[in-house]
């Protein structure tokens, strides 16, 4: 099922209560004969009541089945994507992007 994902600028801080995250890139990995869309970011806590902390993460939001054909009412590009939702997928991909990355983490959208 293909949704729309908005495309969140790279380098700008996120807030959020506890900190805020950026992403720094975008990648286009083929896999499996199409396109897999991921973004690799950094998270930051450093205004929790618990304590502080980061973390390097990347986020698939899936395979690409359109590239940024329109935006959204913010100006952010959007583009069509199709979920990785095969655990098979979601293994070889979370070992190729921390192996590429050196992420800690790999969420799946």
């Amino acid at each position: 099922m293909a949704k729309p994902y908005a495309h969140i600028p790279l380098g700008e801080e996120n807030q959020s209560i506890s900190g805020y995250f950026s992403l720094e890139k975008e990648i286009r990995l083929p896999f499996e004969g199409r396109e897999i869309l991921y973004a690799v970011g950094t998270g930051v806590m450093d205004s929790s009541c618990c304590g502080f902390g980061g973390v390097n993460y990347a986020m698939v939001p899936g395979f690409i089945v359109s590239w940024k054909g329109e935006k959204d009412p913010e100006g952010r590009d959007i583009s069509t994507v199709e979920p990785v939702t095969a655990p098979e997928h979601q293994k070889q991909l979370t070992q190729i992007i921390k192996k590429q990355e050196g992420v800690t983490q790999v969420n799946f959208l």
